[in-house]
């Protein structure tokens, strides 16, 4: 399990506290972080860190459509701002849509795919994505973890296709 896994597994029931983006660090903006969505229903990078102010890019390379929600864990309640919808890639020299987001504080965050996946309590009260009853998909529930950090070896356990907008051969499913 990568250092990212581990992380997220355990950081997250207590997320980070907030703290504010530092003057430095706003002036100049980090490369983004990719999260590639594919035809099997998952975010391929999964989890991923990002330091707060980075952008964090989903890229449809699937034909379908995906939304990307943030969740709080903790209570459940789905967030307003964390909140996109990108519509399906056609293939090969057609456009690729994305969703951008970017996080200013320090923590864990949540985000699932509506259409392929949906929310529910866990027994202890902790608030999971499970796949949604009914749709295609692989087993999984299409869900990720975004770990806003400045802990540079979380920050460079990033998968390499993290790195890439857009993955070369890679549409539908």
């Amino acid at each position: 399990m990568s250092r990212l896994a581990k992380a997220a597994l355990f950081a997250a029931p207590i997320l980070a506290a907030s703290l504010g983006l530092p003057l430095a660090a706003r002036a100049a903006t980090p490369k983004p972080v990719y999260v590639h969505m594919n035809g099997a229903n998952m975010f391929l990078e999964n989890p991923v860190a990002v330091r707060p102010g980075q952008p964090v890019v989903f890229v449809n390379e699937d034909t379908g459509s995906h939304t990307i929600i943030g969740y709080s864990a903790t209570t459940g309640k789905t967030s307003t701002r964390f909140d996109g919808a990108v519509a399906g890639t056609k293939g090969p020299g057609h456009k690729v849509h994305t969703y951008t987001i970017t996080f200013a504080h320090q923590g864990i965050v949540h985000y699932y795919c509506s259409v392929h996946a949906i929310l529910a309590k866990e027994p202890g009260g902790r608030t999971v994505a499970k796949v949604r009853p009914g749709v295609h998909g692989f087993g999984d529930p299409m869900a990720g973890t975004i770990i806003v950090t400045t802990d540079p070896k979380l920050l460079a356990d990033n998968p390499k296709t993290a790195a890439e907008k857009i993955l070369p051969g890679y549409f539908g499913g």
